[in-house]
């Protein structure tokens, strides 16, 4: 079965609002303030770990022992606040049913925690669109290691030879050339169309264009 797996934070769904102020909650509680802005957005993209690495930066004094002790805290606040400001990205749910209806299997494949992600795609309505969920400990390894997203594709009933991949990151990138399978990369995130310089196969600049670009590339 032709299969889509979609990334999570940053393709389906704009989570930095949600994920930044749960940084900030971390340095509030040390007494710092609000240290991370809506400037900072690429930076939510690519996890907890590297938002706290950014303010605490910003201190001017920071080390990896200061982020293991943050970082339960961090997905503490978050799983307390995870849909305060997220939003789904114009046309995913349709675009999603659209795949659906003409046959394909779709899943989820993100680097947030499995718990976390699940929490998340129920309150905003879509976790039954979507035949598998893995999230970054489900395995042992997590993207760009091949193994989450053969999963997410095996566990939603498709074939890894006939599937594709829609991410926002070079996390997405790489894990599509460690499975050998075709990338499609947003350009509505928040690296806008310079996400090209990845080289992907494809980029997608509306859901509304999906379907019809699945089709193409997975015949």
């Amino acid at each position: 079965m032709r299969t889509v797996v979609f990334d999570l934070d940053g393709t389906l769904a704009d989570t930095s609002g949600d994920l930044l102020a749960a940084a900030n909650a971390c340095f509030q509680r040390l007494g710092h303030g609000d240290l991370l802005g809506p400037d900072d957005t690429l930076t939510a993209f690519h996890g907890g770990r590297a938002m706290l690495r950014l303010g605490f930066s910003r201190l001017g004094a920071m080390d990896e022992a200061m982020i293991d002790a943050q970082y339960p805290v961090l997905l503490e606040a978050y799983g307390q606040a995870i849909a305060v400001h997220t939003r789904l990205y114009p046309g995913a749910v349709e675009a999603v049913e659209a795949l659906r209806s003409k046959g394909f299997a779709v899943a989820i494949c993100t680097n947030k925690p499995e718990g976390l992600a699940e929490e998340l795609t129920l309150r905003l309505g879509i976790r039954g669109l979507f035949g598998a969920l893995i999230g970054a400990d489900t395995l042992p390894t997590r993207k760009p290691d091949a193994a989450p997203y053969v999963a997410a594709v095996r566990q939603a009933g498709g074939n890894v030879a006939r599937s594709m991949l829609i991410g926002d990151t070079e996390t997405d990138r790489n894990t599509g050339l460690a499975a050998g399978v075709p990338v499609a990369l947003v350009t509505f995130g928040p690296e806008g169309r310079s996400i090209e310089r990845l080289k992907p196969e494809a980029l997608l600049d509306h859901f509304d264009d999906l379907p019809d670009l699945a089709a193409r590339m997975l015949g």
